[in-house]
């Protein structure tokens, strides 16, 4: 018999807060493995030293795959770094146990240059960019530095929170020829098979763009839907009356690539508080739907606070106090969209599940 990994997640155990005392109800989380991979890039040839090569450009995939797992893939796809999807902003639970505990395969992708895929083909120079400040007005966190919204779903007297959040940013290449770099490898990376069949792809800020190039570049169906939190730029057929803009779109693509859009499963565009409709951002994203909706697809825009009665959201709502509520919203996303099956038949009793483990394992 093959062993499983086992990953057995108890807030009590780990010391994070619980105010709800939800935790003990939860779930366990059973992992039948995890890992990673790179995916995509290139091989260089040294200039100077005759048979050295340099691997580079490439991304890379951390994955965690339940025991029975859900059919569809989650990916989540950063715009700071894969510490977004892993704790809310106080140190508790997120996403990824989140959806992990509802038996999603789960991965955490850093694109070509980013994060723990730094190895780049070109050159460049790093010079601190003083952006902390600019961290705080950006993430939605309130209209100034120090000054938080009133109700911000943030944890406002814990200055450790702030100073987590602010210090997990990796460097970013905010750049057109990144976009494509970044969208053309999480292509690769839909298309290889090695995420399923039934990916979702999970974006927040930037990442929404990239997100949505990935599907337009990818050359199977295995992408099926794209939910994109406040996501900074958008993509639009050539046919279009606008100008393509820079590394936050919008991004033109030839018709018949725009179309490969109207044929996922959905998209959703998620927006939370402070943004009204003279946002650029949302002015683009309403133009987008309409166009991918236009050849028969299904965008949509959801707005937290007005749909969902979800106040005080940030810039990443799903790392925000209120995230459990969040992930809910897109559990049923992916319930409505038919993303929701096993594998193969499986009860909902975890208990039932514990046991067969049990008595299957055999060290």
């Amino acid at each position: 018999m093959r062993p499983i990994a086992v990953l057995t997640l108890f807030l009590s155990l780990a010391g994070a807060k619980d105010p709800e005392g939800q935790e003990s109800r939860r779930r366990p989380i059973l992992l039948d493995k995890s890992g990673g991979f790179t995916v995509g890039g290139n091989i260089i040839s040294s200039p100077t030293f005759p048979g050295q090569t340099l691997s580079c450009d490439h991304g890379y995939m951390e994955y965690f795959i339940p025991w029975k797992p859900r059919k569809t893939s989650i990916v989540m796809w950063h715009s700071s770094s894969t510490q977004v999807w892993q704790n809310r902003w106080d140190g508790g639970e997120g996403y990824k146990d989140k959806f992990l505990r509802r038996r999603y395969p789960v991965y955490l992708w850093d694109g070509p240059r980013i994060g723990r895929a730094n190895w780049a083909c070109e050159p460049y120079t790093y010079v601190p960019f003083y952006r902390d400040q600019g961290n705080f007005v950006a993430w939605n966190f309130g209209p100034s530095f120090p000054n938080f919204w009133p109700g911000v779903q943030f944890p406002t007297e814990d200055e450790d929170a702030w100073q987590q959040a602010t210090s997990s940013r990796y460097i970013e290449f905010d750049t057109v020829k990144n976009v494509h770099l970044e969208s053309q490898a999480a292509a690769v990376a839909a298309d290889s098979g090695k995420l399923g069949d039934s990916i979702v792809y999970l974006g927040n800020s930037a990442s929404g763009l990239r997100a949505q190039m990935a599907a337009v570049k990818s050359n199977t169906t295995n992408i099926k839907a794209i939910v994109a939190y406040e996501g900074y730029g958008y993509v639009f057929p050539d046919t279009f009356n606008i100008t393509g803009g820079g590394p936050f779109g919008p991004i033109t693509v030839p018709l018949e690539d725009f179309k490969k859009l109207a044929k996922l499963k959905a998209i959703q565009y998620v927006w939370g508080d402070h943004r009204d409709e003279t946002f650029p951002f949302i002015k683009q994203a309403r133009q987008a739907a309409k166009l991918i909706n236009q050849y028969g697809g299904n965008a949509k825009l959801f707005f937290l606070a007005k749909e969902a009665g979800l106040n005080g959201s940030t810039h990443s709502a799903f790392a925000d106090l209120d995230n459990e509520k969040v992930a809910g919203l897109l559990e049923d996303f992916l319930e409505e969209n038919d993303l929701d099956g096993y594998r193969r038949e499986v009860g909902d009793d975890i208990s039932d599940l514990d046991q067969e483990w049990l008595d299957s394992y055999s060290p």
